[in-house]
């Protein structure tokens, strides 16, 4: 019996791909490298399940190729804002994603950013590496105290109530927030957390604001040169959602000005092409999209995907389906 022939666009951890090999007809991307549109739409063409990463623009002229043979798009990683979900559903290929799995990793990797941007700890070691630190001194770069301030999260799901956990039982920080739907209040509990009606309502109020919200269209920019004129000028930045939340253009032209004090971003808009103006900058951390970047939760998130496929090719509902 011939076996789903199965096609992974990045190189996953070892022990999961070798799961896979068992399991399921595989080809792996050997050298890793990044995905054309035509590979994709070969993908599309010649594989029951395409295995993308966000890097990947699963877009409508991939999906709707001819002839097709996918029937499932299982895809590493909670985001989905990369693949046109209506483009699927309308080709009937199921779209699972794995949710859960990394939700620790990535309010720990916030968490280091909004300390790194406070602490100004990028810059320290950039004066270190190039010989510059000349000894301890009153002045040398203060930054921000970070135990009490008021951290505003834009997005309350499991990643932005994990970062709100960290902030307030950690470092004591006041926490506000803002998501669209009521937050069940037991999971609250144990925080000083109070709803804002509205984002514009949340920045000026915030010491510190994290963004925790889904990429795509939706929030394209939902966080551009009026939001950021409503934020305090002593405040900060920090984004572990996608790039395309923030407009990059009005963020760096805040810092530059000292709209704000700083910012930490771990994705950015058009990645892995950063715009040059953001290395130049001393008061932003840029993190190469290490949100979900341990050993640890990589594997889980194969795992995920392993158990999204078991189930659709043995004709159950998969547990993580998207569409």
């Amino acid at each position: 019996m011939n076996r789903p022939r199965v096609i992974l666009t990045a190189r996953w951890p070892e022990p999961v791909e070798a799961q896979l090999m068992r399991r399921y007809d595989v080809t792996l991307n050997l050298d890793d490298h990044p995905f054309t549109v035509e590979e994709l739409k070969q993908a599309m063409r010649a594989y029951d399940a395409v295995c993308p990463t966000v890097v990947d623009p699963v877009t409508a002229e991939v999906i709707q190729v001819k002839p097709s043979r996918c029937r499932i798009l299982a895809n590493f990683g909670v985001g989905v804002n990369h693949i046109d979900l209506e483009a699927a559903k309308s080709r009937e290929i199921t779209v699972t994603n794995t949710p859960g799995v990394l939700t620790d990793c990535t309010a720990d990797l916030a968490m280091t950013l909004l300390l790194m941007t406070a602490r100004r700890a990028g810059e320290g070691e950039r004066l270190l590496r190039r010989g510059s630190w000349r000894g301890w001194r009153p002045t040398q770069l203060l930054g921000t105290r970070v135990s009490g301030k008021t951290l505003g999260i834009i997005g309350m799901g499991r990643i932005g109530l994990a970062m709100a956990r960290r902030a307030a039982h950690g470092f004591g920080m006041k926490i506000r927030y803002y998501h669209p739907r009521p937050v069940d209040p037991t999971l609250l509990e144990g925080m000083a957390a109070v709803a804002c009606e509205s984002i514009d309502a949340l920045l000026p109020r915030c010491d510190f604001v994290s963004l925790h919200c889904p990429g795509g269209e939706k929030n394209r920019h939902l966080i551009d040169a009026r939001r950021i004129g409503l934020m305090p000028a002593h405040s900060y930045l920090i984004n572990t959602a996608r790039g395309d939340v923030v407009d990059t253009k009005a963020l760096i032209r805040a810092l530059k000005e000292g709209t704000i004090r700083g910012a930490g971003l771990d994705v950015y808009e058009n990645e892995p092409r950063l715009d040059p103006e953001l290395t130049r900058l001393e008061n932003v951390v840029l993190l190469p999209h290490l949100g979900s970047a341990t050993a640890e939760t990589r594997e889980a998130m194969g795992w995920r995907v392993l158990k999204n496929l078991d189930a659709f090719f043995g004709g159950q509902a998969p547990p993580d389906r998207v569409v």
